[in-house]
């Protein structure tokens, strides 16, 4: 008989692992190097600083209606909320990238030790054929060795073998 709950509605089963709040850690690292790489651009200054002027002539121009007179204390401590936010997903973004570095030296490693590996094997084989090209006989050695066995049996010399 099929189930008429789906599986996820269960009220038979415990809820471990089936939270509704639980935070993707690496959907959240994502989202931080996203605001990270925003925060170190000109576009986010050129914003902030047109945010800035304007909070500061608002206050200034509109005395009845100023929301954050002269010392501008509520300007302060959104930069101050801002800055406390921007650090630790700078850090965090500065950590995920040392250990994508990590890993792309150890993958750089293992191919260097792979290419030196190889490297050395064609150095043998190249050794190996040297030397079995040294022990063969060529062209000019057999002719060389026949005209020695036709001295040496008196017989009219063999013409080049070309």
């Amino acid at each position: 008989m099929p189930e008429l709950v789906p599986r996820s509605r269960r009220l038979d089963q415990p809820l471990i692992g089936r939270r509704r709040f639980e935070v993707d850690p690496d959907g959240f690292a994502r989202l931080s190097e996203r605001i990270a790489r925003f925060l170190g651009t000109g576009r986010f200054l050129a914003i902030q600083t047109v945010v800035v002027i304007a909070w500061i002539v608002l206050n200034i121009a509109a005395m009845s209606y100023a929301w954050d007179p002269y010392p501008f204390i509520l300007l302060n401590l959104a930069f101050s909320t801002q800055a406390a936010y921007a650090a630790p997903l700078i850090l965090l973004a500065q950590n995920r990238q040392d250990d994508r570095d990590r890993v792309a030296l150890e993958e750089d490693r293992a191919r260097a030790e792979r290419t030196k590996a190889d490297t050395e094997y064609l150095a043998r084989e190249l050794a190996a054929l040297r030397l079995a090209v040294g022990e063969v006989a060529t062209r000019d050695y057999l002719r060389g060795e026949l005209e020695k066995l036709a001295e040496r049996l008196d017989t009219p010399r063999v013409r080049s073998m070309e």
